[in-house]
């Protein structure tokens, strides 16, 4: 087994359990691309179980910080049936949910969503590629299940010097897929669909932005950056009127029609415009048009800290030009999905647009990833979504 050293006072963050060690860390050592190696304290002590990745500034992963823990298939089988138990005893309303979520779920690099009978994983770390077969056979034991596919395609993939790889690694099909969400249908393909094939992050949210719509009586909604129309769903539901739909991707806001259709909602209900959503915001401010209520549900504006400061300015004046979108007693659902801007960076973001605007609002709650995406006590990193569903006074 090889051996990777830190530097002194460099072990702290894995005493705490942290996974990560970042290439200033270390002394001495190192392996082959994925492969374990035995993390010691400058002094020699034992510290963790790690995967080395030679290309990323994550330079190790840890597996495990248990010295008589071997890192084998057992130890993949065992991990992968963890993380099943867990889901299993949450109440996801859904039959599409995330199975592994990376570190959170002791698996760094790896994620695996369910969309009904097929697994859709994403190798993102070296460990994770090097292991991938005998991932994949591990997560079809502990499912049951046939077909897995890969979208190996994200830009942690770059990051650790590895190429992308999408396509069956086991089974074989169609791509096309319907999911249940709550009471609604919903559909995606998980050969091109965002990330695993669709943004099931945003469930729970789903569910309390059509809660909210029928609450405060909601009838005209804009949803912004609406991909293929989760909210637009979620607003219609609740009992929307008017729902417009904004996106710059054609076949996604086609999707969102389709789903519209799909749900049993009048088509004349809901409008679908193809545009930049910045430009649009400024459009309708020019053409007085307002809403009940709107939602915010950008890209990634910050994938690190180094971004922060560009993304806030992005996210404070789409926030800004939503809050004067509102009509009094509006409400505006926004989020931040980039791990680079923390929640209180966040709340100080919206409130700072809110302030440029020359209004304030009632936070009626806050938002973040659905349970079936675990936070855990050592891994702060992992709360990378954070939302706020805001009154306007």
């Amino acid at each position: 087994m090889k051996k990777v050293s830190l530097r002194p006072g460099k072990e702290r963050s894995l005493l705490k359990r942290h996974p990560w060690v970042f290439e200033s860390s270390i002394a001495r050592g190192g392996g082959d691309s994925g492969e374990t190696v035995r993390v010691e304290s400058a002094d020699g002590q034992f510290l963790a179980w790690a995967a080395f990745s030679p290309k990323s500034l994550i330079r190790l992963r840890a597996w495990s910080f248990d010295e008589a823990e071997r890192i084998d298939a057992g130890f993949f089988q065992r991990r992968i049936e963890q993380a099943i138990a867990m889901r299993a005893r949450l109440a996801i309303a859904s039959d599409a949910w995330r199975l592994i979520h990376g570190e959170a779920d002791g698996l760094p690099g790896l994620v695996v969503d369910r969309y009904g009978d097929t697994l859709v994983a994403q190798f993102g770390s070296a460990g994770a590629e090097r292991w991938k077969t005998v991932i994949a056979d591990a997560l079809l034991a502990a499912t049951g299940l046939t077909r897995l596919y890969e979208r190996s395609d994200a830009q942690a993939r770059e990051w650790e010097g590895l190429p992308v790889h999408t396509g069956w690694l086991r089974g074989d099909g169609a791509t096309a897929l319907t999911i249940r969400e709550h009471e609604w249908q919903l559909t995606l393909d998980v050969a091109e669909g965002h990330k695993t094939g669709y943004y099931l992050d945003q469930r729970d949210s789903r569910s309390r932005f059509a809660d909210a719509v029928k609450q405060y009586g909601v009838k005209t909604v804009l949803n912004c950056f609406s991909y293929t129309g989760g909210f637009s769903v979620a607003a219609l539901a609740g009992g929307a009127t008017q729902v417009v739909s904004v996106d710059s991707s054609g076949p996604a806001l086609e999707r969102a029609k389709a789903h519209v259709a799909l749900n049993g909602f009048a088509a004349n209900r809901h409008e679908a415009w193809d545009a930049d959503v910045n430009a649009t915001l400024r459009r309708c401010l020019q053409e007085g048009r307002r809403f009940d209520a709107i939602v915010l549900d950008p890209p990634k504006f910050a994938p690190t800290v180094a971004h922060a400061e560009r993304a806030a300015r992005a996210y404070k004046d789409i926030n800004r030009l939503a809050f004067m979108l509102l009509n009094d007693g509006g409400l505006l659902y926004t989020f931040s999905c980039s791990g680079g801007i923390s929640p209180d960076l966040f709340h100080k973001i919206v409130a700072g647009a809110g302030l440029d605007a020359g209004v304030d609002g009632y936070i009626v709650e806050r938002l973040s990833a659905a349970a079936d995406h675990p936070q855990t006590v050592c891994f702060p990193e992992g709360d990378y979504l954070k939302g706020l569903g805001i009154l306007k006074r």
